[in-house]
């Protein structure tokens, strides 16, 4: 078993897991598909307990379980007998970014502030191009993905989708292709924003802004904290607005964002207060409304998801 371990090579047990056998220079990491299998085949499941084999209760045990629960592969370990029983729950393996990440966290810069505009925020990390997470989505049967946006690639489609009624309804963004070009350039240049192109399947779908709160008009109207997330977004292709399908990517960007920095405890939005579908799917992945607020150009639903929540009662 020199690679990762499959589910097939998981024996099934009264409560939970078994493997025959476990070599002892393996890594923790190794477990991560085999409990991918075991999570998304059951979305209920909120524990997985696992039995590896571990002779002896030595320096190569403790070792093995100190890395093991401070990589966050397993919550708790105890050695039983001729075996080590090791317990993850599902809150912890879905903040797991190895699985899904394609790009870089932004969690790996040592901690700098800086001033801009009179707020005081940290120094915020290099955007990474192309994709930057992948996942396969069971319940519709297709691979999600994120990536940044390329403003030569992908302004004809921004462009498109800005001058569709349904999106201008909304954002109130109708425009020429040189406008939408110029938006994009500035969105890619702004080191506040990550601008994303979501995909099912590598079909664009929607466009997404991921932003840091401390730092955005929002902040003023609330307690904006250091690694606080916001989104703004627009389905381009209503496609994809179906439930199973809304549900799906709507999951999926908010475990990107919480994914990214794990010093992230809280995604806000601030939707107009019409647009009631957006706000009551935010509910639906755990997000409460704070208040209500105004905007020079909108009357906004400040809507907060919280990590906690997230991972441990809504999420993946």
């Amino acid at each position: 078993m020199n690679a990762r371990v499959a589910f097939e090579e998981l024996v099934p047990t009264p409560d939970g897991f078994a493997l025959s056998a476990w070599p002892r220079d393996a890594a923790p990491v190794q477990l991560l598909p085999a409990l991918a299998e075991i999570f998304c085949r059951d979305a209920k499941r909120q524990q997985v307990s696992l039995t590896v084999p571990f002779e002896h209760d030595d320096d190569a045990t403790h070792a093995f379980v100190t890395r093991a629960i401070r990589e966050g592969i397993v919550d708790t370990a105890a050695h039983e007998g001729s075996t080590l029983r090791l317990t993850t729950s599902r809150a912890s393996f879905w903040q797991q970014p190895s699985l899904w990440l394609t790009a870089p966290s932004s969690a790996g810069m040592p901690m700098r502030y800086t001033i801009h505009h009179n707020r005081r925020h940290p120094v915020r990390a290099p955007k990474p191009k192309g994709t930057v997470y992948r996942r396969f989505m069971p319940t519709v049967g297709m691979t999600f993905t994120l990536r940044t946006v390329d403003v030569e690639r992908d302004t004809d489609l921004f462009h498109y989708w800005q001058n569709q009624d349904r999106v201008a309804h909304f954002w109130d963004f109708k425009g020429t292709r040189e406008q939408h070009a110029a938006y994009l350039g500035e969105q890619c240049a702004d080191p506040h924003v990550h601008p994303l192109i979501g995909c099912f399947d590598d079909e664009p779908f929607a466009y997404f802004e991921v932003y840091w709160a401390k730092e955005d008009r929002v902040a003023p109207f609330y307690d904006a904290d250091d690694f606080d997330r916001g989104l703004h977004l627009l389905v381009g292709n209503s496609d994809y607005q179906s439930a199973g399908k809304l549900r799906a990517w709507f999951n999926g960007i908010l475990h990107y964002m919480f994914l990214d920095d794990p010093r992230t405890q809280r995604i806000v939005g601030e939707p107009r207060i019409d647009h009631t579908r957006h706000i009551a799917w935010m509910h639906r992945l755990g997000a409460f409304t704070l208040k209500e607020f105004d905007f020079p150009h909108k009357r906004a639903a400040l809507v907060i998801v919280e990590r906690e929540t997230y991972f441990g009662q809504f999420g993946p």
